[in-house]
């Protein structure tokens, strides 16, 4: 791929700059579900590079702080947003003007099946006890969120559009830390993504309590499908996170196609795809327009559903 370093050079000798490494900006914390995928995703993409990615966490704000920092450098692709669906929403909740609009999209990595999880010892026994609870004591129900506009705050707005349920929504940095809290007892529930917590739910730590889906999961049997104790929640489906690479818009045409052939070369390693299979992540490998008009029914589905506070 010494095509696009030469891309990349030309750029940077344009514009003062003799630096040629590709920087990374992650757009959640450590250990959380978008980390965990950009990490191996780089590694990989990086010999098709023949050259080195940085990678930098830079959560807080929803993802704005990463989406915004990013935005902020020049449009030459040297800096990457490696983030996971909420710019898609940023306007629509108020968090920022900016949203995936704003940017070119490298490779749409996957999307994923999340559910409401307890922990192993809640007195919840399923998704009906959780709602009766949660409307008998409206407020009092510690959710572990990420925040508004993420995963947990989100799927907790279906919620109460659908029961009326409401929760009190406790903001962490990560899935993994949101995670943590409902194990550590900080927390009674959170929204989880398979790759987050299924490792627990079968280490017998968590329990799943609903998948928002319109069908059982082959790998949680036992969790319902949302739409079994409502049907109203099918209007929101199909819905769940999903991963990709960005550049900022006004990237270089050739610099964005040079990337997006790295990063889906990366992507198409065997070693990534069990990865993502072992994630419960469903691969989709798109960019460009395609990219663009899938992020964009997303997006509509999700403003069906979503009442912003």
């Amino acid at each position: 791929m010494k095509r696009l370093l030469a891309l990349l050079l030309t750029v940077f000798l344009l514009t003062g700059c003799a630096n040629t490494a590709v920087n990374g900006i992650i757009q959640w914390g450590e250990g959380g579900g978008t980390d965990t995928l950009m990490r191996p995703l780089c590694s990989y993409t990086e010999a098709y590079l023949d050259g080195s990615i940085s990678l930098r966490n830079m959560p807080g704000g929803t993802g704005t702080v990463a989406t915004q920092y990013v935005f902020d450098r020049p449009s030459d692709g040297s800096t990457l947003l490696l983030g996971a669906e909420n710019p898609a929403m940023y306007d629509a909740l108020g968090l920022s003007e900016l949203t995936y609009a704003d940017f070119d999209c490298v490779l749409l990595i996957g999307s994923e099946t999340v559910g409401v999880t307890v922990a192993a010892e809640s007195p919840y026994a399923d998704f009906a006890s959780l709602i009766d609870a949660a409307k008998a004591n409206p407020g009092k129900i510690r959710l572990a969120t990420t925040a508004k506009g993420g995963l947990p705050w989100t799927v907790a707005r279906f919620i109460e559009s659908v029961t009326g349920a409401t929760f009190n929504e406790i903001p962490y940095d990560s899935d993994a830390t949101a995670r943590n809290a409902v194990l550590n007892g900080e927390c009674e529930v959170t929204v989880m993504k398979l790759q987050a917590g299924l490792d627990a739910a079968r280490d017998g730590k968590l329990r799943y309590l609903c998948v928002l889906s319109d069908a059982p999961v082959d790998a949680l049997p036992d969790a319902m499908p949302i739409t079994a104790y409502d049907p109203a929640f099918a209007a929101f489906l199909p819905w769940g996170p999903f991963y990709g690479v960005f550049v900022k818009k006004g990237t270089d045409p050739n610099v964005r196609e040079a990337l997006s052939e790295a990063f889906l070369k990366g992507f198409s390693e065997p070693a990534y795809q069990q990865l993502l299979s072992d994630l419960h992540v469903d691969p989709l490998g798109l960019s460009g327009e395609e990219a663009n008009a899938w992020i964009e029914a997303w997006r509509l589905s999700s403003l069906s559903g979503l009442h912003a506070e």
